[in-house]
């Protein structure tokens, strides 16, 4: 467990999110995932303004084997991985590999694609923070 925990946080680390102490020590019950101000490979995190804020939340599940389309995301998405190990490809800002238990805020103007490698389904979280017009994810063709 100890060693899974450092995996994380040095992946974190190495993203340039620096995982933050957890509210408990207020007497708030619970742990921060993640606390960042910018995407996976280094954008700032920019709020759509076409009108008023919309989030969504969506579990996605990709079977072993599968592969999400390349697109992008119009809006902040943050994404913790339920079960499984994801791999995503950023073209020149490389290919990561997310596992159970993490938590990472998505690429948003670099194109991207996800692939499950392993076997068994990935299933992952996947919040939106958006704004009513704006388009969650954006197809790249």
């Amino acid at each position: 467990m100890l060693a899974r925990c450092l995996a994380i946080a040095l992946n974190l680390v190495a993203a340039g999110i620096s995982p933050q102490a957890t509210e408990q020590d207020a007497g708030y019950p619970a742990t921060a995932l993640l606390s960042t101000g910018r995407s996976i490979v280094g954008e700032t995190i920019r709020y759509p303004d076409t009108g008023p804020a919309h989030v969504t939340a969506s579990i996605v599940v990709l079977a072993p084997g599968a592969k999400t389309i390349v697109h992008r995301h119009g809006v902040p998405l943050f994404a913790y991985i339920l079960e499984g190990e994801l791999t995503v490809d950023y073209g020149a800002h490389g290919v990561r590999v997310y596992r159970q238990g993490q938590a990472f805020m998505e690429a948003m103007e670099v194109a991207h694609f996800g692939i499950n490698h392993g076997t068994q389904p990935v299933r992952l979280i996947a919040v939106c923070m958006g704004a009513k017009g704006a388009e969650d994810v954006i197809p790249v063709r």
